[in-house]
């Protein structure tokens, strides 16, 4: 009996080791297919984060009420310096990402968190401008807030169009959060059956 149990893992083993060798080729093959694609996904944030920048720094208007510039929020201040930042981080991902090189456990993990850390970056800047925007519009009677819009009708629009091409740039960084977790996720695999308890369920994952 225990001859023929060897034998049959020596298959079994044989057979899981023709089929990574198969594999292998298969899967470096549809990476270099996808290449392109993520790089210029990769490379699109830049382009709409250096608009949104340039949009917001040149935002300023004056007329007989006064004068009101992005600096005098802290949250259009804060979409600028997130903006430059992803910027930063979409060309260095985007040539990273071109150049030909082994997928590893590792490197996908550093990729995953860091697309993460800017996805939530950049989507807390959004957001905070769009409150921002929201009382400039509506105001807030409750602390006797007027709305600003009505006088500084171009400094509010030219916010809104800032706003609008950093949720261009979330709507990017969230595909790339799709694309590096589905990278990272799929190099595991379920565990061996001699991994599994005896009531069949399983209690560890191995990375290939």
């Amino acid at each position: 009996m225990s001859k023929m149990a060897e034998e049959k893992a020596a298959a079994v083993g044989g057979l899981v080791g023709a089929g990574a060798a198969d594999a292998t080729p298969a899967g470096e093959a549809a990476a270099a297919r996808v290449r392109p694609v993520e790089t210029l996904l990769r490379a699109a944030p830049l382009g709409l984060c250096v608009a949104a920048m340039t949009v917001m720094l040149r935002d300023q208007q004056s007329n007989e009420y006064g004068t009101v510039a992005y600096s005098d929020l802290g949250g259009f201040k804060y979409l600028v310096y997130a903006n430059g930042l992803c910027a930063a981080y979409s060309l260095v991902s985007a040539f990273y990402t071109a150049v030909p090189r082994p997928a590893t456990v590792s490197r996908s993990w550093v990729v995953f968190l860091l697309d993460q850390v800017f996805t939530y970056l950049i989507l807390a800047a959004g957001a905070a401008a769009v409150e921002l925007l929201y009382l400039a519009y509506n105001g807030d009677k409750e602390v006797t807030w007027s709305e600003a819009c009505g006088v500084f009708g171009s400094f509010c629009s030219q916010a809104r169009t800032s706003v609008a091409i950093t949720f261009g740039t979330v709507l990017c960084f969230i595909l790339l959060s799709l694309i590096s977790s589905y990278r990272l996720f799929s190099a595991y695999e379920a565990p061996p059956s001699s991994a599994l308890g005896s009531k069949g369920v399983e209690i560890a994952a191995y990375p290939r």
